[in-house]
């Protein structure tokens, strides 16, 4: 499958997700004799990530994770120098990372390392789906800036 069309497949499962958040809260339908108007209707959300719920920090890199819709979202900032096999690796204690991700990239650029030996680089406005099993590094002198709307909940959790 070509990078192109694995790009076109990834935007499409963020618009979906994105969907999914949007529609994931509380909804109850109505009833002429029990919902009230305000029960029947979505209720909106909005968080920033500027007040993140939890942070967690790691060499070279951290997270910042909010809560919206049922969701859990992350923004992760790998520094220059990151790698996940450096930085992560030895806090969860597995051969490759094992959370899957589908990713939006702001900033940097984001070589990724497939267990089966496939290698790219992400770069700004790119959208990846990366499967369980690979390694990342930060390329050049600029921060890698990710938002990430699967695979953050667990991330750089210790065992």
């Amino acid at each position: 499958m070509s990078k192109t069309v694995t790009l076109k497949i990834a935007v499409g499962a963020i618009a979906a997700a994105l969907i999914a958040v949007a529609l994931a809260a509380p909804f109850s339908p109505a009833s002429s004799h029990q919902a009230t108007e305000a029960q029947s209707k979505p209720k909106a959300e909005y968080k920033s990530f500027g007040k993140p719920d939890e942070v967690r920090q790691f060499p070279k890199g951290r997270l910042e994770l909010i809560k919206v819709g049922g969701a859990t979202i992350g923004r992760a900032v790998f520094e220059p120098g990151w790698k996940w096999s450096e930085s992560v690796q030895p806090l969860v204690h597995t051969k490759s990372c094992e959370a899957p991700h589908y990713q939006y990239h702001v900033a940097g650029v984001l070589r990724v390392k497939m267990d089966d030996g496939t290698t790219f680089d992400c770069r700004p406005g790119d959208v990846s789906l990366l499967p369980s099993g690979h390694d990342a590094w930060v390329i050049g002198d600029e921060p890698v800036v990710v938002v990430d709307f699967q695979g953050m909940i667990d991330y750089a959790k210790g065992r």
